[in-house]
């Protein structure tokens, strides 16, 4: 059977940005788990617009080319984590945008999350992103990566350097994707 997909999304578009270097840090730490094939979809590289479909997600009764598009790259994902800025309590509009274009795709799919920023380290977006995912009927993993202080752990090129928590916490992370993962699929499969 072949490996299931581990999509890395990266919700900020900010210019000058620290996200997708996080991204890249993890991207590394879950290519070498060996669990899943694992692909990065970086927001900034998607680019959709505010949600423009005229009809409801649930309906997949998409009219654009975009959107389309996005419905088979998610579709093609068993497991999604979301590396997430925290943007005034809360997470960015272009991921709510990215989830809000989709219904069906997203669910039972397992979902976990790296968050960054000050001193809370992004977990008032996490917060905020379990209530979505979990109505979008993703099942999110209790483990996570908080990367409080970013900053601080960006070397002179700009890429992230790992602390011995942050390892330990992706290392958790993973092997609790891959497990809910495959409890997940077998529903997916089913039309359960």
């Amino acid at each position: 059977m072949d490996k299931p997909v581990l999509q890395i999304v990266v919700a900020s578009t900010r210019p000058g940005r620290s996200g997708r270097a996080v991204a890249d840090w993890f991207h590394g730490k879950a290519v070498a788990a060996g669990t899943f094939a694992v692909e990065l979809v970086d927001l900034a590289e998607v680019e959709l617009p505010f949600l423009d479909e005229p009809h409801h997600p649930r309906l997949r009764q998409y009219v654009n080319a975009h959107t389309k598009e996005w419905s088979a790259t998610v579709e093609r994902g068993d497991a999604f984590v979301f590396v997430t800025p925290e943007y005034n309590h809360s997470f960015n509009a272009v991921l709510k945008n990215a989830l809000d274009y989709l219904h069906h795709e997203w669910q039972h799919k397992a979902a976990g999350f790296v968050s960054y920023g000050g001193v809370s380290g992004g977990t008032r977006a996490v917060n905020s992103l379990r209530q979505v995912v979990s109505t979008l009927k993703m099942v999110p993993v209790l483990e996570g990566v908080i990367i409080p202080f970013l900053p601080q752990l960006l070397d002179e090129s700009g890429e992230v350097r790992a602390n011995d928590v942050m390892d330990a916490a992706a290392d958790a992370m993973l092997a609790e994707l891959a497990k809910l993962t495959g409890a997940l699929r077998p529903m997916r499969l089913s039309g359960a």
